[in-house]
């Protein structure tokens, strides 16, 4: 007969995994974010495969803040290798609702300002 195993021991699933993304310019950021989401969200250039409903943890640089803002959030968009109208391949990530996602947002749209209401394409739309 075999012993159970310990609860303790198993995996409790996948861990989220983390990514890092550097933007530094206005441009870039409003190119990279997406207000369209609820709670806001990035676009992530990445060539990982992904799959809408990954978890992932995000620490996130802009232009001259100090520091880095970590961020969890779910897939919500993935723009594949060779995408129409060659969009960057990638993945779109909705900030989580607890306090990192919401400070992201704020500090995202404070930068952007006036840029937000901008009919300038994005990597998503």
């Amino acid at each position: 007969m075999s012993e159970p195993i310990d609860p303790k021991l198993q995996q409790a699933g996948p861990r989220p995994s983390v990514l890092s993304l550097n933007i530094n310019s206005k441009s870039a950021l409003y190119a990279a974010y997406m207000p369209q989401l609820k709670r806001g969200g990035i676009f992530i250039p990445t060539t990982r495969p992904y799959v809408i409903g990954d978890e992932v943890f995000m620490l996130l640089t802009l232009m001259d803040e100090p520091g880095k803002l970590p961020i969890a959030g779910q897939v919500v968009w993935v723009t594949p290798a060779g995408a129409q109208g060659n969009k960057t391949q990638g993945i779109g990530v909705q900030f989580s609702d607890d306090e990192s996602g919401v400070t992201a947002k704020r500090k995202i749209e404070q930068l952007l300002g006036a840029h937000l209401g901008s009919t300038r394409p994005t990597h998503t739309l």
